[in-house]
């Protein structure tokens, strides 16, 4: 499933990033690589979409997380 379709509360493990490489590579910089852990704090329903890396939140477009592939 992606990022995206996370419900709130809801924890899940980072499993592929498919974005364009400096897309990715900026991902990667922040603490989201595979196999890292992903809370999603909030989501709304056309926008961004929070969640929590390693300790630190995030607001990440709907746009990114369609590419990013969890378990």
């Amino acid at each position: 499933m992606v990022l995206s379709d996370g419900k709130i509360g809801s924890s899940y493990q980072v499993e592929d990033i498919r974005l364009p490489l400096n897309m990715e590579k900026r991902l990667e910089a922040l603490g989201m690589t595979r196999g890292t852990p992903v809370t999603v704090l909030n989501s709304k329903s056309h926008g961004v979409l929070i969640v929590k890396v390693r300790g630190t939140r995030f607001a990440l477009g709907r746009n990114i997380t369609k590419n990013i592939f969890v378990e």
